[in-house]
């Protein structure tokens, strides 16, 4: 990031810190489109991912004085949409699946070469997966954490994040697989 730009947005962080509305809008206009993002691929619904989105954005406004400028602002958005995000999934666990541990993995199967899918597909299908799979996928994939990580966040064991992360995986093959023959 430009040293500019680090100082646009630390001047725009300070007078949102003194409530003005027109320096929130503006942190709204440059964070909003990545942050629901990363809510949506968490919460699996457009609606959920507003509802998730507008109470991050609350709650960031509300807390900027724990804003130290220690890390990018957009991390610590980030970090409170995430959270956001999984508190509203466990609230709303209606489908989450819960895996039994085996206690072993299972060997990984060589790839096989798998079709082209659209983006459209992909995300359709991700979305398609059960909330603790997509979850756990959304959280190892897209947000970069790993399996010691997400077992702490949602307060699974390390193991259980790993054979879900991998079933989420082979159901989104199967979900893909059917779009392409029926889709």
């Amino acid at each position: 990031m430009e040293k500019g730009t680090v100082n646009i947005h630390a001047e725009l962080i300070e007078r949102c810190k003194g409530h003005d509305r027109f320096a929130q809008f503006e942190i709204y206009k440059l964070y909003n489109k990545a942050m629901f993002n990363t809510a949506l691929r968490i919460t699996g619904g457009q609606e959920d991912a507003e509802d998730v989105l507008q109470d991050a954005f609350i709650s960031a406004f509300q807390n900027l004085e724990g804003y130290r400028f220690e890390s990018s602002f957009g991390a610590w958005l980030k970090r409170i949409v995430i959270n956001k995000a999984l508190n509203h999934v466990q609230k709303n666990k209606k489908d989450l699946l819960v895996v039994e541990e085996t206690g072993k993995e299972e060997p990984d199967r060589k790839e096989e070469a798998e079709p082209l899918y659209s983006v459209e597909g992909i995300k359709r299908a991700i979305s398609d997966l059960p909330s603790g799979f997509r979850t756990v996928m959304s959280l190892y994939l897209f947000e970069g954490y790993d399996h010691k990580e997400i077992s702490e966040i949602l307060g699974i064991k390390e193991s259980t994040s790993k054979s879900q992360y991998k079933r989420a995986k082979d159901k989104l093959k199967i979900i893909l697989k059917q779009e392409v023959n029926y889709g």
